[in-house]
């Protein structure tokens, strides 16, 4: 352990530009060579001019990818997933950059599959030591090494929220040592002592360790803010301020883009603005409900179709009109899982409802109720993933008790959603219900990914085995 307190002494960050450049540099070549062992059995072909020039380009594309946008950082609070999916985005980009040269420039000496044994070997050796990196950083900071010390200026809902995630996890390597305020803000709750006053700071950075220094103040505050910032650069102490969005948004995700040197605030980034997503959202939606109508409709519907008959008179199929993307109306399909009622564009299924029938109750409970909305998927009107639509009566009623319900209507409906595989379905009694499915949807409409879908369609199917609380 006496060796890791004196590694944890060193300043490394300041090397880590170059020695992450240098790592994947050597990691890259060893790669080529043993696409080449792999391949051949031998190294006879890599003296070739054709192989090196491509070789030397892999090295090049690799470190200018590095380099460009600071690809190469590891943000303390940065998840592996997300530092792995930056690491395929770019081996996507490369491969593309190769592909060109080697098609354009007609290189018939490359041999295609030694290049995809290359680019096999070259990821998984990526991927493993960006794992172990990352591991290795952890286990550190677990052992209490490699902290930073921190302290919170605004002892406000900002402050605590930023408080929040460094504290989330021990392996983030921070330590919070409290807050500063001249007046705590009596609706927040902080959950750490609160150390002194504005006037108090200067005191207690020049007696203890504070690596760094966080601004949660409001900018009616811009002369402290000032006086703080002066006081940060006399002591060596990093400053870093978290901007007062809450007085434009609630959303949990903003965007800022610079206008040559203007900076704009945009409310939420939207991954399905993107023509590419939306293309490949389509294209998951058509090939999925397709399988299913294919696959899977013509010989359990006839089934459902007789249950349903002899269950109880009535129609096979439930139409009701609900809100869509940008609020239009559409028709959504179910099977009837209840008897015939006057109330079903109305009320909600409650628990024990005696509308619903013996064999609607089991079809609710396993989901197969919604299996008519894959036509509604292919046809366009719905995506197997989104927020589940609601009937335009509540539509209309949630639009005016909550501000930002309809910026769930930004994205197609879904047959399951976010909200539903964290245990927000079914009947809403109180209007925090609501409020927190809302809340899930919006989440899930700014941080959309097909992986995010997938794992979605998952939780989905593991929850129909496991059974649902509020499934009736």
């Amino acid at each position: 352990m006496s060796l890791l307190k004196d590694l944890s002494a060193y300043r490394f960050s300041r090397y880590f530009k170059l020695c992450f450049i240098l790592w994947d540099t050597l990691l890259l070549n060893g790669a080529i060579i043993l696409s080449f062992v792999i391949r051949y059995d031998n190294f006879d072909r890599m003296h070739l001019k054709e192989v090196r020039t491509v070789s030397l380009l892999s090295n090049l594309f690799w470190v200018i990818l590095l380099l460009y946008k600071d690809a190469y950082r590891i943000i303390r609070i940065e998840r592996i997933e997300t530092i792995l999916i930056r690491m395929i985005k770019h081996i996507s980009i490369h491969v593309s950059l190769i592909a060109v040269f080697v098609t354009v420039l007609k290189y018939s000496d490359i041999s295609r599959l030694r290049l995809l044994y290359f680019y096999l070997i070259f990821f998984i050796l990526l991927f493993v030591s960006r794992v172990v990196f990352m591991k290795f950083l952890k286990y550190i900071r677990s052992e209490g090494y490699n902290f930073k010390t921190v302290i919170i200026v605004g002892a406000n809902d900002a402050g605590e929220n930023i408080r929040r995630i460094l504290s989330k996890d021990l392996t983030y390597g921070y330590r919070i040592l409290g807050f500063f305020d001249d007046t705590v803000d009596p609706f927040a709750r902080v959950s750490l002592p609160v150390l002194g006053k504005f006037v108090d700071i200067q005191d207690y950075i020049s007696t203890n360790n504070v690596d760094e220094m966080y601004i949660a103040l409001h900018i009616d505050n811009i002369k402290i803010i000032h006086q703080l910032t002066a006081l940060c650069e006399r002591y060596m102490v990093r400053i870093k301020f978290i901007p007062d969005f809450q007085q434009y948004t609630r959303s949990r995700k903003v965007e800022i883009t610079f206008y040559e040197n203007t900076p704009v605030l945009m409310l939420r980034k939207e991954p399905l603005e993107g023509s590419l997503n939306r293309l490949l959202k389509k294209t998951v939606d058509v090939c999925f409900s397709l399988g299913v109508i294919v696959l899977i409709f013509p010989w359990l519907f006839p089934i459902l179709i007789i249950l349903i008959k002899m269950d109880s008179p009535g129609p096979i199929f439930f139409r009701q009109k609900r809100s869509g993307r940008d609020n239009k109306e559409f028709w959504c399909l179910k099977f009837r899982t209840m008897r015939v009622n006057k109330a079903a564009d109305e009320l909600q299924a409650t628990l024990g409802d005696k509308r619903v029938t013996k064999l609607g109750a089991f079809m609710r409970r396993t989901n197969i109720d919604e299996l008519p909305q894959f036509f509604n998927v292919f046809w366009g009107t719905m995506s197997v993933i989104g927020p589940r639509p609601h009937m335009l009566m509540h539509t209309e009623q949630y639009s005016e008790l909550i501000n930002n319900y309809l910026v769930r209507h930004y994205a197609k409906p879904g047959i399951s959603g976010w909200a539903q595989v964290n245990g927000f379905r079914g009947e809403t009694k109180e209007l925090i219900e609501m409020k927190d499915r809302v809340d899930y949807d919006i989440w899930y409409i700014e941080n959309w990914s097909l992986l995010l879908d997938m794992k979605i369609i998952y939780l989905t199917v593991f929850n129909v085995f496991k059974g649902e609380e509020k499934a009736y």
